[in-house]
């Protein structure tokens, strides 16, 4: 079988022809055959014999072609060498002057002054400096003014301090340097370099980021890149040792590839030939996710905690808070009440914030549930380093002669403002007309944006309609609720709950940001911020922690989240996180509005983690799945592993991710800073982007290749497609007849032995 997919262009079988027509043979085109005897394989070295076949007795012409053999290459003039090195580069102190030492490295910085040679020598310790001495050793002295920056060296000499005056004492190894006695090139630079990776973490202007992916070699050579992924290195240690050492977990891989499973994103579908022959064309794997039912598995299995830093894949339209691939802290624990399990991730992320940046957070986290974060803040993710709040007046307006107001409450909608302290004098009326402001409101979905000022003496002013409706009494009612004095700004949201807490978000956020009302970080970042973010399990962090950050720090739970939402494109119910996750013991009368025990961490307005606790009996599982939609037979084929893991004892268990890939859609350039080889839109790289795949690969896996024309029926029986792009229209080498008869039981669900 493998040998007639391998070498087979085009094979049509149809069913409206008989089985001995099929194999009717004619021979177009006949050139020298040799056959090998003993293996009964065609010898590759003889010209091939090609026919044509089909339902319709087409024919064509076959392609011969006739390798030759290489001519000698010419002898290597360069040759390979390991130096043993003795020191790093960063490590020397004064404490070893006099000593001989061999240091491997980068040349960082090359000059010539007063007729020696300095250069420094750059390794992932930092930076030495290295000079000559011409007289006494002329063939060093000779090598090293030829050397060029980021040429890959070893210098053999003895350290010795400096002269007095040429101490640099902002370099770690400033007091001393090294005379140069012995100096090779391991490697030399032949391409220009596209920038100077010494000196561009202190360049005026910054390198684009489109050049800094492309070479992404030199790139993490820099000083800062370097310690940002050593950074990184500290908080994953960090993680690992508190969770093993402190807590008992025990790490444990799931497979990458798996079945697809309805997780809230596409999945990355894997062709794999093997299972193409074994079981169907069309079956495909896919990249997980998250490790969602492996660990709820293991939880099964008698694993009490659970951790992997998981790699994870998900198949989205790429923007800032996305990228296709990314690492999450996964744990799982059995028999852990909801209450226990926000309080371990608590006291990781506690830990976590201490060690690295000497920042207390709270304890315990404060909590809201989702009803009151999205009435408060109509956020799931509220930044609530500010204290701008939301306020319901739909009462206020039930008999209001303001049409907008009264029509959209009878027909369900609700009214909810946002009053701006000393906005009405910082926004004037035609910027809340057809300003920032009011183009914010409608890129949030909103048609317009109703407002008011309040004035010194108490009075109102704004849309005129708006102002006139308001009686003396509603006035001040609508004054107290919002805690609005003279000199505030109310802004007015109205329609659907959710376009309403929508848009006054969006504003909430814009005004904060306009006013200053934010503790930001500090503002040595570059002006060029876009780039996607790779959402890690020590990323998160890292942001925070290679920046100043101004006094506050607001985390917090959000709990409660409902079970379900409403999908109006499909017009039917969805998981809001997933259809794993257990429903409130207080609310299983009506799954389809019950509250799930589900919880997100929420950094500064940013959701970091979350996770929930899992159902574990077969019977309510089942029923979330009909919920969603997923039929009991389509339960069974896509989770029937599951649902009979369930019925063999699954102990109450529940899980957490840190963090989501979800993070900091403003600075963007963090991404850069943290990722090491990124992947996706954004990657010039050639290993990182998609790559065509050849045709013999695709026919391989029962894939039809996109720029012929192909006729591809994988679940059909009367009809076997297969092609190659080597070989033009339907031909094909000799075959065994008995191969062809292999298809063709293959075809028919069969398999030949």
């Amino acid at each position: 079988m493998s040998l007639l997919i391998k070498s087979l262009p085009f094979i049509s079988f149809r069913s409206s022809r008989t089985l001995s027509s099929l194999f009717l043979i004619k021979p177009t085109t006949i050139k020298t055959l040799s056959k090998n005897t003993n293996n009964n394989n065609i010898n590759n070295a003889a010209s091939v014999a090609a026919f044509s076949v089909s339902a319709s007795a087409e024919t064509a012409n076959a392609a011969v072609t006739t390798a030759s053999s290489n001519p000698s290459l010419p002898p290597l003039k360069e040759s390979l060498n390991w130096v043993s090195r003795t020191r790093l580069c960063g490590e020397l102190t004064p404490d070893d002057v006099g000593k001989r030492v061999t240091l491997c490295g980068w040349v960082a910085l090359h000059r010539v002054h007063g007729g020696l040679t300095f250069l420094n020598l750059r390794d992932h310790t930092g930076i030495v400096q290295v000079t000559t001495l011409p007289e006494d050793f002329p063939e060093a002295h000779s090598t090293a003014n030829n050397l060029r920056l980021e040429y890959v060296v070893a210098v053999e000499g003895v350290v010795r301090s400096r002269p007095s005056e040429a101490v640099n004492e902002n370099m770690k190894t400033g007091f001393i340097e090294v005379a140069a006695e012995h100096v090779q090139v391991l490697n030399a630079v032949r391409s220009k370099l596209p920038f100077l990776v010494t000196t561009a973490d202190d360049a005026k202007d910054f390198v684009k980021e489109e050049i800094r992916l492309r070479y992404r070699c030199l790139d993490l050579r820099r000083q800062q890149m370097n310690h940002n992924i050593l950074l990184r290195h500290k908080v994953v240690k960090l993680i690992r040792r508190y969770l093993e050492d402190v807590h008992g977990f025990v790490e444990i891989e799931t497979p990458v590839l798996s079945r697809s499973t309805p997780e809230g994103a596409r999945d990355y579908l894997v062709p794999s030939r093997v299972q193409v022959l074994q079981i169907s064309p069309g079956t495909f794997y896919a990249l997980p996710q998250s490790p969602q039912l492996f660990k709820q598995m293991l939880m099964v299995s008698g694993f009490d905690k659970y951790y992997q830093i998981a790699r994870c894949f998900r198949d989205e339209d790429l923007r800032a808070d996305r990228q296709p691939e990314f690492t999450q802290l996964d744990m799982e624990l059995a028999f852990t009440p909801l209450d226990d399990m926000l309080r371990l991730n608590e006291d990781l992320i506690r830990k976590i914030f201490l060690e690295i940046k000497d920042v207390q957070l709270p304890n315990p986290f404060p909590r809201l549930t989702y009803a009151e974060a999205m009435s408060r803040y109509g956020s799931d993710r509220p930044d609530t380093r500010f204290s701008l709040q939301l306020n319901d007046v739909s009462d206020l307006f039930l008999e209001s002669p303001f049409r907008v107001f009264s029509d959209s409450l009878k027909s369900g909608g609700i009214i909810k403002v946002l009053c701006v302290p000393s906005g009405a004098k910082t926004y004037s009326n035609t910027a809340l007309k057809k300003g920032d402001i009011y183009n914010e409101a409608i890129k949030s979905g909103a048609k317009g944006l109703p407002f008011l000022k309040v004035l010194d003496a108490g009075s109102v002013e704004g849309i005129p309609a708006l102002v006139s409706s308001l009686g003396p009494s509603n006035k001040e009612q609508l004054l107290i609720r919002c805690s609005a004095g003279p000199g505030d700004l109310i802004l007015f949201a109205v329609g659907h709950p959710a376009s309403v807490n929508k848009t006054l978000d969006r504003l909430r956020m814009f005004v904060a940001h306009e006013l200053g009302l934010i503790d930001t970080v500090s503002s040595d970042q570059p002006s060029n911020v876009y780039g996607y973010w790779s959402a890690g399990v020590a990323d998160i962090f890292i942001f925070f922690f290679l920046h100043d950050i101004q006094s506050k720090h607001s985390i917090l739970w959000i709990t409660d989240f409902p079970m379900f939402e409403w999908n109006d494109s499909e017009q039917r119910l969805e998981a809001l996180h997933h259809p794993f996750t257990a429903p409130n013991p207080e609310d299983m009368d009506d799954l389809s509005s019950a509250r799930a025990l589900a919880y997100d961490m929420v950094y500064n307005g940013v959701e970091i983690g979350g996770g929930s606790l899992r159902i574990y009996k077969r019977e309510v599982q089942q029923k979330v799945l009909e919920i969603v939609g997923i039929s009991p037979e389509q339960a069974e084929t896509k989770f029937g592993y599951l649902l009979e893991a369930l019925d063999m004892g699954a102990p109450p268990h529940g899980s957490t991710s840190q963090p989501e890939n979800k993070l900091l859609n403003i600075h963007l350039n963090m991404f850069h800073q943290l990722a090491r080889i990124p992947s996706g839109m954004l990657s010039p790289s050639q290993r990182q982007q998609p790559l065509s795949v050849s045709s013999q690969g695709l026919h391989q896996r029962w894939i039809p290749s996109s720029y012929k024309n192909y006729h591809y029926r994988p679940n059909s029986f009367t009809s076997v497609v297969c092609q190659t792009s080597t070989l033009a229209g339907p031909v094909f080498t000799v075959l065994n007849m008995f191969e062809i008869i292999e298809l063709f039981l293959h075809a028919l669900g069969s398999t030949f032995r």
